[in-house]
């Protein structure tokens, strides 16, 4: 038993490393922008065409079909003047003149960015539609010979659709885009192509608009139509894969994606690695195309009001899984209270009633450890060179006062994976970007910026510990404990107010909790007594 009772203080403490491991991983090893150099992204993949599907598979409508990417010129990507600016008042985009979705600037105050509409994409990077060949001569022209536009200006406050008609005339083909604009930021795509051509159509290389330092999951992902998705992070690309019979791909970064889809008539997808190793991702296009397609923040109540598939898109990183349905909760409560802060408040509540039963059995073993630590002291000493009487007599004297030396472990590993999809959820939601609590604290989504949350959080932990019982008897851990709430005050200045909030009522409910229980025990031990005495 004395086995048992290292392994408890050896958890607590592999919990207490992991969990500033964690953070400092966050802190000191930030996501890191794939810059590129003076030749671009741009130019080394202009003139790249990703392979084709197979003409096994039942989606290809093309008239050949290549096993390898066709390679044009040398030159650049040179066109980049607009010709159709399209407006509402949440977003504007440019369209340039090789057909393409070249700029997106968003007008909501929440997203801007130094006093500025926040630009979503790297000026030197692939941008949203544009058409890849993969018949290298046919690429290399249309990469050159710019689109003339239907209209100049479109403007989308009155609610209304509106089309776009592009149209760029090659030696072989003429290709026709058409394009509808929604207000909510998705839009209908129709290709015609006069002369058929095994041709590409991308997402552009994912959006470069965040300028934060935390660690957070940025490339590209495909979902199938078996319900998986495929996540392709910065870094990690390889080769040219396909994925065919896909409901979407999308390229995206912390918050805002770019996405083409068709949950009815499936898509053929595959990817080109950069020479970052990132994926930027290609549809397989036919010769009378009607495709789907959204770029913006990935907010879930557009996205759902879209297609509720396309919430997939909103994505977490490891802890996805137990994100999702937090987000969903906290969604959910903030629909109907209206205040991202207060739902933060009541889930944390809502998640201490859940786990309320472990937490008083917990808490309950750790005060009977408590008043059994003088008799435990006296097993220790008697049988000293006996380990194995030892750890029975332990064993008797646990059984005897139903005590569990690792009851108070429980409650503490459900909470880790807890925090740590919210700490996913407040980093990865844009909803909670501008959105204000009380008082000072305006953006969930950034730090206190007086850091008045994580000096109360890091008062209410150390409160916390006077009124816990200590059945830490090992002196360097003992000061590992008493030294805590200072560190975790110190990693938690920098972490969104949202998540720091949610840290702070927890302690202050688990204090609650504390007194409740040490009530409740009291009263145990002086029923117990009067049982004796009879």
């Amino acid at each position: 038993m004395e086995q048992q009772q290292d392994l408890q203080k050896r958890l607590l403490l592999a919990l207490v490393l992991s969990f500033a491991v964690f953070i400092l991983f966050d802190m000191f090893n930030p996501k890191t922008p794939k810059n590129i150099d003076n030749n671009s992204t741009e130019t080394k993949l202009a003139q790249q065409a990703p392979n084709t599907i197979s003409t096994e598979t039942p989606q290809i409508t093309t008239e050949s079909t290549n096993s390898k990417p066709a390679m044009g010129g040398n030159a650049p990507v040179s066109i980049t003047k607009s010709i159709t600016i399209v407006k509402s008042d949440r977003f504007v985009y440019s369209i340039d003149e090789i057909g393409r979705i070249s700029q997106v600037k968003l007008l909501e105050d929440k997203y801007k960015y130094e006093g500025k509409a926040l630009e979503l994409f790297n000026p030197k990077w692939v941008k949203p539609l544009e058409i890849r060949f993969a018949e290298q001569k046919l690429n290399s022209e249309a990469l050159k010979t710019p689109y003339t536009a239907s209209v100049s200006s479109i403007n989308l406050n009155d609610g209304n659709a509106k089309e776009l008609i592009l149209t760029q005339k090659l030696s072989s083909t003429t290709v026709i885009k058409t394009i509808k604009f929604y207000k909510d930021g998705h839009y209908d795509l129709d290709i015609k192509l006069s002369n058929p051509k095994p041709y590409f159509i991308t997402t552009g290389q994912r959006p470069d608009a965040d300028h934060t330092r935390y660690m957070v999951v940025s490339g590209a992902m495909v979902r199938s139509v078996n319900g998986t998705t495929k996540i392709i992070e910065d870094g990690d690309a390889e080769g040219s894969p396909l994925f065919p019979n896909s409901k979407f791909t999308a390229s995206f970064d912390r918050y805002y994606t770019s996405i083409l889809y068709d949950f009815k008539n499936l898509l053929n997808v595959s990817y080109i690695t950069t020479p970052e190793s990132n994926a930027l991702m290609f549809v397989e296009g036919k010769p009378s195309m009607q495709i789907h397609g959204y770029i913006g923040p990935k907010e879930y109540k557009v996205l759902h009001s879209i297609e509720p598939e396309l919430t997939e898109a909103i994505e977490y990183g490891w802890f996805t899984f137990l994100s999702k349905p937090l987000f969903r909760v906290l969604y959910w409560l903030d629909n109907h209270i209206g205040n991202w802060g207060w739902s933060i408040i009541i889930l944390t509540l809502l998640i201490k009633l859940l786990l309320f039963p472990l937490s008083y059995k917990g808490m309950m073993s750790m005060q009977k450890l408590k008043d059994l630590a003088p008799k435990m002291k006296e097993i220790k000493e008697r049988y000293k060179d006996d380990s194995q009487k030892m750890n029975m007599k332990m064993m008797e004297l646990y059984k005897k006062h139903g005590a569990n030396p690792m009851g108070g472990c429980l409650p503490m590993l459900l909470q880790i994976p807890v925090f740590f999809a919210l700490y996913r959820v407040f980093l990865n939601a844009v909803e909670l970007q501008g959105a204000p609590w009380i008082l000072w604290i305006s953006d969930l989504s950034q730090k206190d910026p007086y850091f008045v949350l994580p000096i109360l959080m890091g008062a209410s932990m150390w409160f916390q510990q006077k009124i816990t019982p200590n059945t830490v008897t090992d002196p360097m851990q003992q000061k590992i404990f008493q030294w805590l709430p200072v560190v975790m005050t110190i990693f938690f200045l920098t972490f969104p107010s949202g998540l720091v909030l949610y840290w702070l009522v927890n302690n202050i409910f688990t204090i609650a909790q504390q007194y409740v229980i040490n009530n409740a025990y009291e009263k145990h031990k002086v029923a117990q007594k009067l049982e004796n005495k009879k």
